[in-house]
């Protein structure tokens, strides 16, 4: 990647995909970070998180009302940001609306299928 955070301009993009494991526990405390997050939601363009990425998610107050899979120690989080935590199997991702969460790098394969849905692809095997 050759942006920063401040400098980048989401009205620019089509989709957001948040990784996961130890990042998001830093970048949810990046207001820009979170701005940039309000923004795909405001207007309604896809997103795709898988593991911890779920704590941008929280901490940019997207969940609530939304069914959203995440590492399992991430669960309470989206509870309490008014989420319904899908407690899926690791291998598995579920969609509300533009929104595509896994919960851990098995679901990779499944997570991605589905996000490439949600952007409108064509899958044939």
């Amino acid at each position: 990647l050759n942006a920063t955070f401040a400098d980048l301009r989401p009205e620019d993009y089509d989709a957001l995909v948040i990784s996961g494991g130890q990042a998001p526990e830093y970048l949810r405390l990046n207001e820009r970070v979170l701005e940039i997050v309000r923004h795909f939601f405001k207007a309604n363009k896809p997103v795709a998180a898988v593991c911890h990425g779920a704590q941008v998610l929280t901490a940019a107050g997207v969940v609530k009302g939304r069914k959203v899979s995440a590492y399992p120690a991430v669960g309470p989080e989206v509870t309490i940001a008014g989420g319904e935590f899908a407690n899926i199997r690791i291998d598995d991702a579920v969609t509300d609306g533009n929104l595509v969460t896994a919960p851990a790098w098995p679901a990779h394969p499944t997570w991605l299928a589905k996000f490439l849905e949600v952007l409108g692809t064509r899958i044939v095997e």
